[in-house]
């Protein structure tokens, strides 16, 4: 069935008339009687009076024809709303990423690209990082922005994807400062023999940071003691833990870096410990909306 046969049975049964109708239609009369035909067939019974005079429906047309009106409009209602979603997603820029750095280099990202949202709506969707490859893979996002490193290899087929190097940071160990601005746990105590293990704020091993630390420990012949006191899928809280003087915890630098500058947090031990990765933006290399494109060319040229 075709909506353009509702509108011709409404109009025909407003008319009551096939010749101006068929008019109106702005198409032949036998042609539009034929489409009244098939609207009939697709009902499986009469809709229109047969005999000359004008034109009257029978009861199965009268009844039919409060559902012809609802339906065209409900087809017209649709209508102006999808092409109010498809007006409003035109300036959308959908980008998918973790927690942390949603929290972290996106911020400071849109600190620095502020013009961006002036002319589009920036939707960021959190996810874990296997999550935002795969809404990228099938198409959900325009942009997804993740981690870099050996341990956490992300596999996307370069033919299908390009990406870019956004920032470098690194997981740095750190705790509370003393009063003398010192780290009230001290990693390079806990690596002499007979020592204490330090409390150990640890990131879930379903986080990217939480795989990244686990590796670096692992292969590190310098690694201390550690107690594992906490473990937490949460950047956010472990970084609330931290400032309690609950342990030490790998931190993004980007992060923690103002505290430790301001004397809240302090680094619990030297920069063997420290783990260093990339930030990438990864998208299709098919072509995307106007506003995603010149979002790209904007972080290409800075």
């Amino acid at each position: 069935m075709q909506s353009k046969w509702l509108e011709d049975f409404l109009l025909l049964a407003q008319e009551r008339s096939f010749t101006r109708a068929a008019e109106l239609r702005h198409v032949t009369h036998p042609a539009f009687g034929r489409r009244i035909r098939a609207l009939e067939a697709w009902a499986g019974t009469a809709l229109i009076e047969s005999g000359s005079g004008p034109v009257r429906l029978t009861p199965a047309g009268e009844a039919f024809r409060d559902t012809a009106e609802q339906l065209v409009r409900t087809l017209a209602q649709s209508h102006d709303e999808l092409q109010a979603v498809a007006g409003r997603q035109a300036h959308v820029i959908t980008l998918a990423t973790g927690r942390t750095l949603a929290r972290t280099i996106v911020a400071d990202w849109l600190a620095r690209h502020v013009s961006v949202l002036q002319t589009a709506e920036l939707r960021v969707i959190t996810r874990t990082l296997d999550e935002t490859v795969a809404m990228l893979q099938r198409g959900e996002v325009s942009f997804a922005l993740l981690y870099h490193h050996a341990a956490i290899a992300v596999r996307l087929d370069g033919r299908q994807f390009n990406h870019l190097t956004v920032t470098h940071d690194k997981l740095v160990p750190v705790a509370r400062a003393d009063a003398d601005g010192k780290a009230v746990f001290d990693l390079a105590q806990a690596v002499q023999p007979g020592a204490s293990p330090v409390p150990y704020l640890a990131f879930s091993h379903s986080m990217a940071l939480g795989r990244l630390v686990e590796d670096h420990l692992a292969n590190n012949p310098l690694t201390p003691r550690l107690r594992r006191c906490i473990d937490c899928d949460s950047a956010d809280a472990n970084y609330e833990y931290v400032l309690k003087g609950l342990g030490v915890a790998w931190m993004p630098w980007s992060m923690v870096r103002r505290d430790c500058q301001a004397g809240r947090l302090a680094m619990a031990g030297d920069s063997s410990l420290d783990v260093h990765f990339d930030v990438r933006l990864y998208r299709p290399k098919r072509r995307l909306g106007a506003v995603a494109e010149q979002f790209w060319s904007d972080i290409t040229q800075s």
